[in-house]
């Protein structure tokens, strides 16, 4: 069992930069794939981006170039840093893992999810 919590999020102007951080408990997170979501109102969640547990990176087109995965086995910690918001950036975000290797993109491939951090972005 992983239980994650998200921070970091706020409100922010349109070409701004947000961090947020996921913190896991757990005695494996160095094994685990962790992703980001976010989910604007009415909309469905959708993926942003993952790392492996090797830390191979992957993301989505729409923040490729402008947001950053990383983690910190020693800190059970995952980042996600956001660069050159934009509106469209405005949602909740989900931290999320996965045991093993990277399963895919799919909520539905992780066994773990926190409960959230919201993302404001204001034109």
């Amino acid at each position: 069992q992983v239980q994650l919590v998200e921070s970091g999020g706020g409100l922010v102007q349109a070409g701004g930069s947000l961090r947020l951080s996921c913190a896991a408990s757990g005695r494996t997170f160095s094994t685990y794939s962790m992703g980001w979501f976010r989910q604007a109102p009415g909309k469905e969640r959708e993926f942003v981006g993952t790392t492996t547990k090797i830390s191979t990176t992957f993301y989505a087109d729409s923040v490729k170039g402008r947001f950053t995965i990383s983690r910190d086995n020693a800190k059970n910690t995952v980042y996600l840093q956001m660069n050159s918001l934009k509106p469209e950036d405005t949602a909740v975000y989900y931290c999320a893992a996965k045991s093993g290797y990277y399963g895919g993109s799919r909520p539905g491939a992780f066994d773990y999810w926190g409960q959230g951090t919201q993302v404001t972005v204001s034109s």
